[in-house]
Formats: structure tokens, C-alpha cells, sequence
């Protein structure tokens, strides 16, 4: 593994694909905590609206 690690930092195209999978996770980090926030947020909407619902049987 670590020989392959090596060839890649040593090879230009290796190295562009090591930034381009850098720049994926953290666009995914990004878009972990945009929906972990979204979840909260639409947690207390679906909570409010399941409260009425039962209170107006």
C-alpha cells in the first residue's frame, strides 16, 4: 500500500487525483452537515404537525 501511495504522489496524474478525491470528501463533509441541520430543522416541523394532527381527532 505504502509503495502505491509513493508512485502516485511521484506521478502527476496520481497526484491530480489525489486532489480531486481531497475536494470530494470535503464537499461531502459539507454536505453531511447541510443535511444534519436540515434533519434538526425539519424534525420540529413534522413533530408540530403530527402534534395537531392527533389533537384534532
Amino acid at each position: 500500500m505504502l509503495k502505491l501511495m509513493r508512485a502516485l504522489a511521484l506521478n502527476k496524474k496520481g497526484a491530480t487525483a489525489v486532489e480531486y478525491g481531497l475536494i470530494v470528501a470535503l464537499v461531502c463533509l459539507g454536505m453531511l452537515a447541510g443535511l444534519q441541520a436540515l434533519g434538526a430543522a425539519t424534525s420540529g416541523l413534522w413533530n408540530n404537525i403530527s402534534t395537531k394532527v392527533q389533537n384534532a381527532n
